[in-house]
């Protein structure tokens, strides 16, 4: 007994002594970690390496754990590990390609941090050399863009792409990555668009695609010619960009299905009331990364295509399935199991059911009637910063859509009407309209039904003034469009105008607050001179004369509103004050709506009392109204229907500079050690032929 004791004693100190068994791939990173080269001593080092499972977190981990000046002295057999991962991307046997673009992410990574430390050694020459970069770096590009044209593997595209993903994000600031100006001299942007036309390729990887060119695009886009900006600005091929619309309509319809769901189960129980004040509270769980990271690059990628290239408008227009009411295939298979990289994609079934032939009774839809959705969501909350980003690139693209002659024609067509359900913020006073009944109208009414919406939902403290100027100079825009073409639109105009009336009472009734922050008298100006557009030219778009009457009507009914406004900035006008020349602009544009209120009222007050008529009914004011426009004198303001045009550069760049630096730092975090994984991946290549 005792003997079997003292063995199980000997047998526990053995083992306690024993240190543990390092993998064989760890001792290799552990040589390229020594001073010394490691295929001095075994010459098929390098050959052996791309065969081992990459260690992702031991490599990038050790590359962090040193200094600059110890990165330093093994800096040649960096450059050495780096330029056998690009010799083995050119390997025939997969197993070695995919190691190596496993090992290419680590090594960027993992040096990049070091690039934030104060030794200020250069990037490029740590990876591959001053001497050598330029030749490296274009071997690089070449094999990257060979391996995502080849036919061959899903998964070894989709790693491609990882691996861009992370080389283009290591820096929070894009513009700062020296490397990328090897991936501008050495363009992928025919790959992407390769991608991007295949429907394989394009539900596989297509989400990363659209993300990946949205992030090239602003490489220094205010400083140098950015080509990935020049060639995006002239695809014209018509499968290519029907490929990128589907993509970011995929995106966005997942979004707003989520949303939906989400929204339908909090509205039942006990908790819906406290969620309907509140909104979509539900965006502080699991879902936030959804709502956030998705679709800030998603949308950026749809701002460029809009902004960039005229071609692409017609996407926007490009009919297909309601994608929320159609049913998914009977058995997708994606061909790779590695999750798509950066920020959460679309499911696989979403991106097929998409592309199915269109149901004669399935209800269709459109990328514009997708992205309408998706902002009526987004702007309902702009308290929160990324929501706010979100809120202003929705309208900054309603801004570039809102100029553009060929999407108003659409926009306005009489022939492509929709049925467009806009989600409403909850609000006590008003009930929840029934999706059933929603009329089918040009979508044009859909984009003026969320400007309305937006104006009557964000009249609060926390004002958000460059929205409200943004969602005024659409509705202008539309309307010159309007004007321009003489486009008659049957549309509910009274929405509008009160819409715009109530907002300048809350102007009026917050002065003392929100001239603290803002010159409201702005934003006061642009809403007067919308009634003045429909005052002066109101004729030849509003629908009907009745229309025309029932305008003045609401400026009549709502004149103490007009009064107090103009006792306002005059009072503001004749002080030699800071707001005295912006207030007398909008002094000098009442002149219209007062010439009307001081016509008009006099002849209806005089009409009840010959009548013995204490409270006039709207058709007794209507018929007022008629009778005396003879009589009444106009000023003719001049430039009502002109607008400055939209510029990035000149105004925007800051914004964009920023959203750019959010959405790098979300793909980057997004591109986690388990997105990586070769286990499932490695099942593909389980043989070496």
């Amino acid at each position: 007994m005792a003997q079997t004791e003292k063995k199980g004693g000997l047998l526990r100190k053995s083992s306690a002594s024993k240190k543990p068994l390092k993998e064989k791939v760890v001792l290799m990173y552990d040589e390229i970690f020594m001073t010394e080269d490691p295929s001095k001593c075994n010459p098929r080092f390098w050959e052996e390496l791309f065969l081992m499972k990459v260690y992702l977190e031991y490599l990038e981990g050790k590359l962090e754990t040193l200094d600059g000046e110890e990165l330093m002295k093994i800096k040649d057999n960096i450059n050495c590990l780096f330029q056998h991962c690009i010799q083995a991307l050119g390997e025939e046997h997969p197993i070695r390609v995919v190691n190596a673009l496993q090992t290419l992410c680590a090594l960027i990574r993992g040096v990049h941090q070091k690039n934030k430390s104060t030794s200020g050694f250069d990037i490029i020459n740590m990876l591959v050399g001053f001497d050598k970069a330029e030749l490296c770096m274009k071997n690089l590009m070449e094999s990257l863009d060979s391996l995502l044209c080849a036919e061959g593997s899903e998964s070894l595209k989709s790693l491609c792409l990882k691996l861009l993903l992370c080389l283009v994000t290591v820096t929070d600031n894009i513009s700062q990555n020296t490397i990328l100006e090897y991936v501008m001299i050495n363009s992928i942007f025919e790959a992407i668009l390769q991608i991007l036309s295949s429907p394989l390729s394009r539900r596989e990887h297509g989400y990363d695609a659209v993300v990946l060119l949205a992030l090239l695009v602003n490489y220094r886009k205010y400083e140098v010619v950015n080509p990935y900006i020049v060639k995006l600005s002239i695809v014209d091929d018509e499968a290519t960009l029907n490929g990128m619309g589907l993509v970011i309509a995929q995106a966005l319809s997942e979004y707003n299905r989520q949303y939906k769901d989400k929204e339908e189960e909090h509205q039942s129980g006990f908790f819906s009331a406290l969620t309907n004040m509140v909104g979509s509270m539900f965006i502080a769980d699991a879902d936030e990364k959804i709502s956030v990271q998705t679709n800030e690059a998603i949308l950026l990628a749809l701002y460029e295509a809009v902004h960039l290239n005229r071609n692409f408008i017609t996407v926007l227009a490009q009919s297909h399935p309601e994608m929320g009411l159609m049913t998914t295939p009977a058995s997708p298979i994606p061909t790779t199991p590695v999750t798509p990289l950066g920020t959460t994609p679309p499911s696989s079934d979403v991106i097929s059911s998409a592309e199915l032939p269109l149901d004669a009774d399935v209800q269709t839809s459109n990328l514009l009637i997708t992205f309408l959705k998706y902002s009526s969501i987004v702007m309902q909350d702009t308290k929160d910063e990324h929501r706010l980003h979100s809120g202003k690139l929705c309208l900054i693209i309603l801004t570039c859509i809102a100029e553009d002659q060929y999407a108003n024609a659409f926009l306005h067509d009489d022939n492509m009407n929709f049925r467009v359900n806009l989600h409403r913020m909850p609000m006590r006073h008003r009930k929840k309209a029934a999706d059933k009944n929603l009329p089918c109208r040009p979508l044009v009414c859909a984009v003026l039904d969320l400007m309305v919406e937006f104006i009557v939902t964000h009249m609060m403290k926390e004002f958000p003034m460059d929205l409200y100027v943004r969602c005024i100079q659409i509705v202008h825009k539309l309307l010159c469009y309007q004007k321009k073409c003489r486009v008659r639109l049957h549309y509910t105009w009274r929405e509008l105008w009160s819409a715009l009336i109530n907002l300048l009472k809350f102007l009026m009734s917050n002065e003392t607050v929100l001239l603290a922050k803002h010159n409201i008298f702005t934003l006061a100006l642009m809403v007067v001179n919308l009634f003045n557009m429909f005052i002066t030219y109101g004729d030849t778009f509003l629908p009907t004369p009745s229309s025309y009457d029932e305008l003045y009507y609401e400026i009549i009914r709502m004149h103490q509103n007009f009064d107090n406004l103009y006792s306002m900035v005059l009072r503001l006008s004749t002080n030699a004050g800071q707001w005295k020349e912006p207030a007398s602009k909008v002094t000098h544009a009442l002149v219209n709506i007062r010439a009307i209120i001081n016509h008009f009222n006099p002849k209806i007050e005089s009409y009840a009392a010959v009548n013995h008529i204490s409270q006039l009914s709207e058709d007794q004011v209507l018929e007022v109204v008629r009778s005396n426009y003879d009589t009444l004198t106009l000023k003719l303001q001049d430039g009502l229907d002109q607008y400055e045009r939209y510029s990035e550069q000149h105004k925007e760049a800051a914004f964009f500079k920023e959203l750019v630096r959010s959405i790098s730092i979300n793909v980057r975090k997004n591109l986690a050690f388990n997105t990586l994984s070769q286990e499932l991946l490695l099942k593909e290549f389980s043989t070496i032929s």
